[in-house]
């Protein structure tokens, strides 16, 4: 047993002596099912205080030859897994290899260089190899990759290497591009397509780095908070244990609900992928509600419903990324601590702290971080419970960010005052906000959408906004279509120069309403006009009209 190369059960054994210990074991059955197969390269990422660590102090007890761990997951949830879903017995690779476990941070501080880093993380394995196989003959003492081929040329034993915060230096080396290849490529020479290694399990807080569109861990399965796939209910603690964990403590579970509850998580396939009579008790999927075990643990040991988010994360660790206000990112996370959703676009994200082309970018970041939900389905985020919410609440509190709710409670005045159908309440906050929105938004009739659109930013939770739809004859420069079917669809036309009334009548010209047959007696028709030739001396000067009609 060393340090590095099987370090034993004593990790996972503590957890299992705990006061709270909700049994994860099940886990393994899945993981089983993937050694030794195309896809034993698994990536896990989940934010901080979601029990990676756990996870990886429990794989190394199950898979290390040395730990004698049979009678502790005899006790487990594990042992009463039979082997028909997955193949295999629950104990069919107890025990069974090496198992190298890593902590990256333990390597990448202090300032140290990348590539000193890996030399002494390559030497420390290297040692615990030779104590525990004096009797290989090794090529390379300097060169782990050589020194494991040795061993297993000369034992036949396979590898497990579990590999926990391995995105720690892109945190920690955040600006050293290069440097971060060289990891990439050091993990990609050491365990792709290597006949040694039976699993290559590694967790993290973000998915693996991409650059560009490719990765050089692209044989990796990733597992992530967006998608988790079978490991969904692995993630954190789900509603059920924690309703459990309550009555067993006689404790509030509304309480805890409402604290610590609201992240989605999904596991399963599309209605398209699986055929009628192969679902899942009934469903094409299942979700998971998924609730912080740090938090959860924390606040049943302390008996007392509090933020313990702050213990591992500083609110700085927020407020640096959403002061930023990316393409108006301050109205998306005043529209979210509202109780709204904001839609994202996940697909561009790199996968790290630093490179942001978009607020998607930045949104995206903060669902692997933990700080936003997000629906798989409806691709909206949400802040998912009382705890995240007050860490936002820490995270605002300046002059700057009392503007932004102003204008989203100004917005939804807008909203309420257009299916009223009063017009001039509408233009007098369109001017409003329009005037707060730059002298840019008053130079093109582009501009002055955006600007319009900007204003109603509170209706974006209660409708999908489509610029310029094409409605056969023409265009509507924006329509608003509920997701509630209860609610209004509103149409609104924009004018420069003319009136509000021939924004209106255009609409009717163009036979707009026809497009939206479906919300016939359900439809607003607006029509806004801003005089752009009036001087900045003029009484009118950026004035706005407003006309509003029902179809």
């Amino acid at each position: 047993m060393g340090i590095y190369l099987n370090p034993g059960k004593f990790s996972y054994q503590m957890a299992l002596n705990s006061r709270i210990f909700i049994d994860k074991t099940e886990m393994i059955a899945y993981i089983n099912s993937i050694v030794n197969t195309s896809q034993r390269y698994v990536c896990v990422s989940r934010p901080r205080r979601f029990g990676k660590t756990m996870a990886a102090d429990m794989l190394c007890a199950y898979y290390d030859r040395e730990a004698e761990s049979r009678s502790l997951f005899e006790k487990c949830k594990i042992s009463k897994v039979t082997g028909e879903e997955f193949g295999q017995q629950w104990d069919e690779y107890l025990g069974r290899f090496n198992v190298i476990r890593l902590v990256m941070t333990d390597f990448f501080r202090g300032g140290v260089s990348v590539d000193r880093a890996l030399e002494r993380m390559q030497k420390l394995v290297v040692r615990d190899l030779t104590a525990a196989y004096p009797e290989i003959e090794y090529f390379d003492r300097d060169d782990l990759l050589q020194s494991i081929r040795d061993v297993y040329s000369g034992s036949r034993t396979q590898f497990v290497i579990i590999i926990d915060e391995w995105d720690a230096i892109f945190r920690e080396y955040a600006e050293d591009k290069e440097g971060q290849k060289r990891y990439l490529d050091f993990l990609r020479d050491w365990l792709k397509d290597k006949e040694y290694i039976a699993l290559a399990y590694m967790t993290g807080i973000l998915p693996i780095k991409k650059y560009g569109k490719h990765s050089a861990l692209n044989m990796f399965t990733e597992y992530s908070m967006i998608q988790p796939g079978p490991l969904a209910p692995y993630v954190g603690f789900t509603s059920l244990e924690v309703e459990e964990k309550c009555k067993e403590q006689e404790l509030n579970y509304s309480g805890f609900k409402s604290w610590y509850d609201g992240y989605r998580l999904s596991t399963g396939g599309s209605a398209e992928m699986i055929p009628e009579g192969k679902r899942v008790d009934g469903t094409v999927y299942r979700e998971y509600e998924i609730y912080s075990p740090y938090s959860v643990v924390n606040a049943m040991l302390s008996k007392q419903f509090h933020n313990y988010w702050n213990q591992t994360e500083t609110y700085e660790a927020l407020k640096q990324y959403i002061d930023w206000n990316f393409d108006g990112l301050k109205e998306d996370v005043a529209v979210l601590m509202d109780g709204g959703r904001v839609p994202v676009d996940i697909t561009g994200y790199q996968n790290d702290m630093t490179t942001f082309h978009s607020r998607d970018d930045i949104l995206t970041m903060l669902i692997h971080l933990g700080y936003l939900g997000y629906d798989s389905e409806r691709k909206e985020l949400f802040i998912p419970n009382k705890e995240v919410l007050d860490v936002f609440k820490t995270s605002t509190k300046n002059r700057d960010w009392t503007v932004t709710f102003r204008a989203l409670q100004n917005s939804r005045k807008l909203l309420e005052a257009t299916w009223k159908g009063d017009g001039k309440v509408v233009a007098e906050l369109l001017e409003a906000a329009h005037d707060k929105a730059g002298n840019k938004t008053y130079h093109s009739e582009a501009a002055l959408s955006y600007a319009v659109r900007l204003a109603y930013y509170a209706a974006q939770d209660l409708y999908t906004v489509i610029p310029e739809l094409d409605t056969g004859k023409g265009y509507a420069d924006l329509a608003y279509i509920p997701k509630n079917p209860k609610d209004p669809a509103m149409l609104i036309e924009l004018k420069y120069e003319k009136d509000a009334d021939t924004a209106i009548s255009q609409i009717r010209r163009q036979h707009y309403p026809e497009r939206l047959e479906l919300y016939k007696g359900n439809l607003i028709l607006v029509g806004i006009n801003y005089d752009r030739t009036k001087s900045n001396e003029s009484v009118s000067f950026k004035h706005h009209s407003c006309e509003i009609e029902r179809a």
